[in-house]
């Protein structure tokens, strides 16, 4: 599967709720870092239900750039929701995730497409950032070791960080995957489960500066659990035929038969 000559090359989606204090910068950031080595370049920003004006905060920026867009849900509807949204409307062959709050930088963006080809799907649909430098409290760092030690023995992912929002994968696999309101956080166990592989490369996370945390340790405990058991659940009763048919290509394309 190769990229469209006249798509971007790449799509940065950024998911965002209640980031008007950092989502402008955030925005700039990515595109001036990004567009330096990646010239066909969009940006799309999934407001999900803000109600403190973050997508007011963007005004200035989506008149004087139309690289950028912005796209808003009425009400809040979750993180993989917001991304599903961006998926659908981007038009790269490959897709870059990352969050809204300035705590992932776009360099490590760079380092991940490294690990692939932008024009084209090999044996790997995913990049995952694996933040080794997490600056986040010891207690939520904790319960994120404990979770992601629980989903690797039982799900057999081997990724250490499933819930970094630095991604970079391709948007049809993503598709393809069963939705549900915390798929982000499975992305890597579906992409080996459809039969692809991926890398997990360490990125950069920073304090964040402005807003707070969407999530409680306690209330990502609980429904952790439950969404542990149906991703278990889905996967044995979800069968797909390959990575070569998932993508369109059949076993003839290519061959000149």
């Amino acid at each position: 599967m190769t990229a469209s000559a006249h798509a971007p090359r790449l799509t940065v989606i950024i998911p965002a709720l209640n980031e008007a204090a950092s989502i402008d910068g955030v925005v700039r950031e990515a595109r001036d870092v990004l567009s330096f080595v990646i010239a066909e370049l969009e940006i799309l920003v999934i407001d999900d239900g803000s109600t403190d004006g973050t997508a007011q905060a963007l005004t200035a920026l989506l008149g004087e750039d139309s690289r950028v867009r912005l796209i808003r849900h009425p009400r809040r509807c979750g993180k993989s929701a917001a991304l599903r949204t961006g998926m659908i409307a981007a038009r790269s062959l490959w897709v870059a995730t990352m969050d809204g709050d300035g705590q992932d930088d776009p360099r490590s963006i760079l380092d991940m497409v490294r690990e692939i080809d932008l024009d084209h799907v090999g044996e790997r649909a995913l990049v995952a950032g694996w933040r080794a430098n997490r600056t986040d409290g010891d207690s939520r760092k904790f319960a994120s070791r404990f979770a992601n030690g629980l989903r690797r023995q039982l799900l057999n992912d081997d990724c250490p960080d499933t819930a970094c929002g630095l991604k970079l994968v391709v948007r049809d696999v993503f598709l393809a995957m069963p939705f549900f309101d915390a798929l982000h956080r499975y992305i890597p166990a579906f992409t080996r489960h459809l039969g692809f592989g991926y890398v997990s490369v360490t990125v950069v996370n920073r304090p964040r500066t402005a807003g707070e945390s969407k999530y409680t340790n306690l209330g990502r405990a609980f429904a952790g659990l439950f969404d542990l058991m149906g991703v278990i659940w889905l996967m044995r009763r979800t069968h797909t035929p390959g990575p070569q048919l998932l993508l369109g290509r059949g076993a003839g394309e290519g061959s000149g038969a």
